[in-house]
């Protein structure tokens, strides 16, 4: 159970949506309460759930970071429209599962990274059908694949870094002057147009607060690109 509350650092602080938080936390508890009463295999399929949701909240920052290259990307699809005109990042849920892990090349990603983590969707398949077979009927079954999806989605967030910096830096282009904010208060303003909007997790944040800002050396904003840094890191400790 240790090591499945660990993929709250990976999944949002915040949302947009109260709908959005509260279906996390539903999809949370579903997992902990099969898993505390012995049901591996239902928890499982939560905590499945719960995977693919940070993948679509990477692949949600991806084409938020990378717009022309997503488009190009979405040429074709199946689901194109839908993948153009996502409202937030659970509309991918329309696009098959083991297409939507091809947009993590985007990020870096290669074929043998986006198999591996098609592998588990295959998985998860095998188990979500009534086919006779428990496979997962003790804790250290399900502790191994709790394992096995921790270790892909640090795989996946290794390969976010350049996203993310790219979505901290164009925040700040756009921010760094005052007079250009549409919110006032600037700690709104962080939370509303780059935390809610880029669905951040704790680890997200910490990828940006890494992030190179020299570009921004000689701009007469520097002081209030600080200023916003300052304010990312103190939502991070929130």
């Amino acid at each position: 159970m240790e090591n499945a509350l660990v993929i709250h650092e990976y999944l949002p602080q915040a949302y947009p949506s109260a709908n959005e938080g509260e279906y996390i936390r539903f999809v949370w508890e579903a997992f902990e309460s099969n898993y505390q009463s012995g049901k591996y295999q239902f928890s499982i399929l939560a905590f499945h759930m719960l995977y693919m949701s940070y993948v679509y909240f990477s692949v949600w920052q991806i084409k938020q970071a990378k717009p022309e290259a997503f488009t190009h990307a979405v040429l074709f699809q199946q689901k194109e429209k839908e993948l153009l005109t996502a409202s937030s990042p659970f509309t991918f849920s329309e696009v098959n599962e083991r297409s939507i892990f091809k947009f993590l090349r985007l990020a870096g990603c290669e074929n043998q990274h986006i198999g591996k983590f098609q592998k588990l969707v295959d998985q998860r398949n095998e188990i979500a059908h009534p086919n006779g077979n428990i496979f997962f009927s003790d804790q250290a079954a399900a502790d191994l694949r709790i394992e096995e999806v921790m270790q892909q989605i640090r795989g996946i967030q290794v390969h976010m870094t350049s996203v993310l910096h790219g979505c901290l830096l164009q925040f700040l282009r756009d921010s760094a002057n005052p007079d250009d904010r549409e919110i006032v208060d600037a700690a709104d303003h962080v939370e509303i147009n780059f935390l809610h909007k880029h669905y951040l997790s704790r680890k997200d944040i910490e990828t940006c607060l890494a992030c190179d800002l020299g570009e921004f050396n000689d701009s007469p904003f520097l002081g209030e690109v600080h200023a916003l840094v300052n304010l990312i890191r103190e939502k991070m400790e929130d």
